[in-house]
C-alpha cells in the first residue's frame, strides 16, 4: 500500500514538472477551455490553475490577472485537498476566505467555484476555476457543467501528458519519460539494481542523408522498421522499457538479474538491417553501451550519462560493446577540460607560444624557409605535446581560433624579422576546413598587406585528404591561395591518402614526403627504391620536394643524391623560439655539398 501511494506521489510531480513548464500550444487550447467554461456558466473570470508543494501555478484565464501565487494563498489548495467540485457563493461569508488578501485586495474574488482537474492515473494536478467580484447563486447544473469541463480539461492534459513522453515516430517512450521512469525507481525500489544500456543503431549523419535523398517520410519509416527489428530480436522486451533517446539511439532499463546486458543485447542485434524501401535495405552498425547502478548511490542524470560515456566509447573504439569504465570516463573528461582550457588559452594568448624549424636547401646548404609549429605550456601540466591538443580541437570551432591565433603571430613575428634583415618565408599548417572558409585567402593576404608583407612570405602547408577531393569549397580555397601569390605545400605524402591521380587537381608548390617514407630509407632496399621512384616522379612533375624527418648525415647526403631539393629534421636543426632561430641563423655553417 505504502508502495503504491509512493509511486502515485512520483507520477503527480513528475507531472507537474512538466506541466509547468510554458509550452503555447497547449496553453491556447487551455484558455480556449476557459473561454467556454466562462460563456456556459455565465461566470466573467475563469482559470487553469496548477498546484506543487509549494506554488500555484496559472497556466491559462479569462478574465482573470494572477499569473502565480503561494499554496498558501491560493483558494485552489482546497479544492485539491477535497478532491472534488468547492463551490463559495460569498466569500465575505467563508471563514476560511472572508480575510483573504485575495478578497480583500486585488482580484478582489467575491465568487469561488473549482473542480479538480484527476489524471487518468487518479491524483489531482489542478483546477479548473470560475470566479467573479461578486456573490452568486450556482446551481446544480451549473455544478454538473463545471465537472464535465474538468474531466475534459484533465482528459486533455493526460494526452497532452502522454504526447510529451512519447516519440511520435517510433511510438516508444522518449528521453523524457526515462529520466521520469529512473526517477520513479529513485523513490518506489531504491534498494534495486539496474542495469541502463544505450544501443547506436543509425548514424544521426545517415538519417539525414536518407531524408535529404529520399524524403522525410523514409527517414521516419526507417526508424519505425528499426523499432519493430529491436522488438523482434530483443525477445519481446516490454515495451515500457524500451526508449528513444534520439534519431537511431535507444535505451533499455532492466534490473540487473535480468539475463539481457551490453553483450548478449550486441549479440542478438548482429548483422540487423532495415528496409529504406520496398527493395532496398540498409546494414546497420549497433554499438552498445552499459551501465550498472542502484538508485540510492546513482542520481539518473549521472546513470543516464555515465551510459553514454560508456556508448560513445564503443564508438570510439569501434567494439560492440562496452561497460562504463571509471577510468576511459575521467580521461574523457580530462580531455573535455583540456579542451576548454585550450579555448581560454587561444581567446587570453596566454601559454601558446610558436617554435620555427629551418627548411634547409639540399642544393645551396642555406636556410631557405621555416616553418611555425604551435606549441602549448599548460599552467599545470606544463609542455602538451601538439599531438595531444590539435586532435581535440579538429571538428570544432576552436579549430579556426587556433589556426588564425598561429598566422597572426607568424605575420607578427615576420614584421619583426623583416625589422632585422631576416627575409625567410615561414609556412604554417592549416586544415582542410579552414581552406574552406569563405575569404580565407582575401583575409591572410589583408593581414601581409597591413604589416607592409607579400603573401610569398607565408606559404600554406595541408595534409591531403580525401576530403579535398571530394570538397569544391576546399578546391576553390586553393585556387583562391594560388592566385593571391600563396606558395602551397602538401604536407606528410606518403603517410596516408596520397592519390598521384588526383594531385594535380590541387595547385600545389611543394610536395612534403612524410618522414615514415624517410625513417627507413637505408634500413631497406624497397624503401629506398620507393622513396627514389616518387622523388623521380615528383620532379618530373615540376614539384619541389622536400623531405621530413631527416635525423642523420647519411640520409642528408643520400637524399641529396637522389635529387630531393630540401629537407627539414634534428640533422640540421630542431624547432627553435624566434629568438635562439636568431642566434642559429647568424651561428649556422651551411650545409653546402
Amino acid at each position: 500500500m505504502l508502495t503504491q501511494i509512493t509511486q502515485q506521489l512520483s507520477k503527480r510531480r513528475a507531472a507537474l514538472e512538466l506541466l509547468k513548464k510554458n509550452d503555447r500550444c497547449r496553453d491556447e487550447i487551455l484558455s480556449q477551455f476557459t473561454q467556454l467554461t466562462s460563456q456556459l456558466l455565465g461566470i466573467p473570470s475563469c482559470f487553469v490553475s496548477i498546484l506543487d508543494e509549494e506554488r500555484q501555478y496559472i497556466k491559462a484565464a479569462q478574465h482573470f490577472t494572477l499569473a502565480e501565487t503561494t499554496l498558501q494563498q491560493a483558494f485552489c489548495r482546497h479544492t485539491v485537498q477535497c478532491e472534488k467540485i468547492l463551490i463559495c457563493h460569498d466569500t465575505h461569508l467563508d471563514p476560511r476566505f472572508s480575510d483573504h488578501p485575495l478578497t480583500r485586495g486585488a482580484p478582489f474574488i467575491r465568487f469561488y467555484a473549482g473542480a479538480p482537474l484527476v489524471s487518468g492515473e487518479d491524483y489531482v494536478i489542478g483546477t479548473l476555476c470560475v470566479t467573479d467580484t461578486r456573490p452568486h447563486a450556482f446551481s446544480a447544473e451549473q455544478q454538473a457543467t463545471l465537472t464535465t469541463l474538468a474531466r475534459l480539461t484533465a482528459a486533455f492534459l493526460d494526452a497532452w501528458y502522454a504526447n510529451g513522453y512519447l516519440d511520435t515516430v517510433t511510438g516508444l517512450p522518449n528521453r523524457q519519460r526515462l529520466m521520469r521512469d529512473l526517477e520513479l525507481s529513485t523513490d518506489t525500489f531504491p534498494q534495486h539494481s539496474y542495469r541502463l544500456l544505450m544501443i547506436d543503431c543509425i548514424d544521426t549523419q545517415h538519417i539525414f542523408e536518407v531524408a535529404r535523398s529520399l524524403g522525410m517520410a523514409a527517414s521516419e519509416g526507417l526508424l519505425r522498421e528499426l523499432t519493430q527489428v529491436l522488438h523482434q530480436r530483443l525477445n519481446g522486451v516490454s515495451e515500457p522499457l524500451l526508449y528513444t533517446i534520439s534519431h537511431g539511439r535507444f535505451a533499455l532499463l532492466a534490473r540487473d538479474d535480468d539475463d539481457l546486458n551490453a553483450q548478449t543485447c550486441s549479440e542478438k542485434l548482429r548483422g540487423i538491417n532495415a528496409r529504406l524501401s520496398d527493395t532496398i535495405t540498409t546494414d546497420l552498425q549497433v554499438r552498445v553501451g552499459e551501465v550498472l547502478f542502484s538508485p540510492r548511490s546513482l542520481p539518473p542524470r549521472e546513470a543516464v550519462r555515465r551510459a553514454l560515456s560508456a556508448l560513445h566509447e564503443a564508438i570510439a573504439r569501434q567494439t560492440p560493446w562496452q561497460a562504463f569504465d571509471s577510468e576511459c570516463d575521467s580521461r574523457r573528461n580530462q580531455e573535455f577540460q583540456l579542451l576548454n582550457d585550450l579555448a581560454r588559452a587561444v581567446r587570453g594568448r596566454y601559454g601558446l607560444y610558436l617554435v620555427f624549424q629551418p627548411k634547409i636547401c639540399l642544393h645551396t646548404g642555406k636556410p631557405v624557409g621555416l616553418e611555425a609549429l604551435l606549441r602549448w605550456k599548460h599552467p599545470v601540466e606544463g609542455e602538451i605535446p601538439p599531438g595531444r591538443f590539435i586532435p581535440l580541437a579538429v571538428g570544432t570551432s576552436l579549430m579556426a581560433e587556433l589556426t588564425d591565433w598561429v598566422i597572426d603571430s607568424t605575420i607578427r613575428q615576420l614584421q619583426r624579422w623583416a625589422e632585422k634583415g631576416i627575409h625567410l618565408p615561414v609556412s604554417v599548417n592549416v586544415s582542410v576546413s579552414d581552406i574552406c572558409r569563405p575569404g580565407f585567402a582575401d583575409r591572410q593576404e589583408e593581414r601581409l598587406l597591413r604589416c607592409g608583407l607579400t603573401p610569398e612570405y607565408l606559404g600554406i602547408e595541408c595534409l591531403e585528404t580525401e576530403e579535398i577531393h571530394a570538397s569544391p569549397d576546399a578546391l576553390h580555397g586553393f585556387d583562391m591561395l594560388k592566385l593571391r601569390g600563396f606558395k602551397i605545400s602538401l604536407d606528410d605524402f606518403g603517410s596516408g591518402y596520397s592519390n598521384i591521380s588526383y594531385l594535380r587537381r590541387i595547385p600545389i608548390d611543394i610536395i612534403k614526403l612524410d618522414r615514415s617514407l624517410i625513417s627507413r630509407l637505408q634500413l631497406d632496399t624497397a624503401s629506398d627504391i620507393i622513396v627514389r621512384n616518387v622523388i623521380s616522379m615528383l620532379k618530373d612533375l615540376d614539384y619541389v620536394v622536400l623531405a621530413e624527418g631527416v635525423e642523420d648525415k647519411s640520409t642528408f647526403e643520400l637524399l641529396r643524391q637522389l635529387g630531393c631539393d630540401e629537407v627539414q629534421g634534428f640533422y640540421c636543426a630542431a624547432p627553435m623560439k624566434a629568438a635562439a632561430l636568431e642566434k642559429w641563423l647568424r651561428q649556422q655553417s651551411h650545409y653546402a655539398p
